[in-house]
């Protein structure tokens, strides 16, 4: 594991959060070149990261959608669905993964619009229409029963609603920072969705601003890396303002009390997981999480981390994710067996 967290790794780790929640991280496809950065040096050490975490890419055409993401594991394991949150990529969930592949079938897509997924012009990217999509997805590669989910951020969302429409299919649910409606929110993101727009790069000298915002200790990043990270997300930032709109949106969708209707509804086994030091979703939220979840255990909060803890603590996340899994993999679905209690 030590090799894995080499120098340029630490760079390239803390260069890619950018497209963890609010920015989009450059894709690496064939043609789309990040300024000042040879691609193949980004290409090798994703692929290298892919590699050492067990994964391998993969594309499928379902419908209008061109879905790439990466699998790894025996497929003779349990399933892990992982969701990556606003405007990030499959690769934010690498370094968790590495810890998944050896016991679990783990699967990691591009949600449409983020990375090498591609998507019509006019796609729907509504938290409902992406939870359905997602389905789909599940279903054409063989995944959806006893299928364990896990989300962060805005993946937190999807993953909810995946639980919530899908109870008889969802053996598990874990949530990290998870997006939500919440009546106890108090920093201003979760009071105001439009003010995710101060997270976006959109000119030079935002990176390092938005970095100290998503993470509580951002590591130092090489010049030439932090300048090529920081022009593309200049270059994207139109697209991520698009995205946040939609997040405006689903507040005008959902209140917290239908939020909290929605999420009553959960009839999953729930790990509830967040940084202490959270500035976009406060920590009181997990408590409030907690409360609405039929069957969730008491919220594991990480002590020095801010709102990425699959990225600042992969290790820790791993280390409560994995009994978790474990213990839930024994459960019956309360659905199909209404002798199993639910609390």
């Amino acid at each position: 594991m030590k090799g894995r967290h080499s120098t340029f790794g630490r760079a390239f780790k803390i260069a890619s959060l950018c497209g963890l929640m609010l920015c989009a991280q450059p894709s690496l496809a064939a043609g789309n070149n990040t300024p000042d950065v040879q691609p193949s040096i980004l290409q090798n050490y994703l692929i290298q990261e892919r590699k050492a975490a067990g994964l391998s890419s993969k594309t499928i055409q379902i419908g209008t959608i061109t879905w790439s993401y990466s699998e790894g594991g025996s497929r003779a394991n349990p399933s892990i669905l992982l969701i990556h949150g606003l405007a990030g990529n499959r690769d934010n969930w690498n370094r968790v993964a590495h810890y998944l592949t050896p016991y679990y079938h783990v699967i990691i897509p591009d949600l449409p619009s983020n990375g090498d997924t591609k998507v019509p012009a006019n796609f729907d990217v509504s938290v409902p229409n992406v939870t359905d999509q997602l389905r789909q997805f599940a279903e054409k590669i063989d995944i959806e029963d006893k299928l364990n989910v896990a989300g962060h951020s805005l993946g937190g969302s999807i993953a909810t609603v995946y639980a919530a429409q899908y109870p008889f299919d969802t053996q598990s649910l874990f949530l990290l920072n998870s997006a939500g409606i919440y009546k106890h929110a108090v920093t201003p993101y979760t009071k105001n969705p439009s003010s995710l727009k101060q997270l976006i790069v959109s000119k030079p000298g935002d990176f390092d601003s938005v970095m100290h915002q998503l993470m509580q200790n951002p590591p130092a990043v090489p010049f030439k890396l932090k300048q090529a990270q920081e022009q593309h997300l200049i270059s994207q930032a139109a697209q991520t303002s698009k995205m946040i709109d939609q997040v405006v949106t689903l507040n005008r969708i959902y209140t917290p009390d239908t939020f909290a209707r929605l999420t009553k509804t959960v009839e999953a086994p729930t790990l509830i997981l967040w940084g202490k030091q959270d500035k976009i979703i406060n920590v009181e939220a997990a408590n409030e999480l907690k409360t609405l979840l039929k069957r969730a255990e008491a919220p594991v909060i990480l002590n020095n981390v801010g709102h990425v803890p699959i990225m600042e603590a992969e290790q820790e996340v791993a280390d409560h994710y994995l009994p978790f899994l474990a213990k839930s993999q024994k459960f019956k679905n309360p659905l199909a067996d209404k002798l199993i209690p639910l609390n």
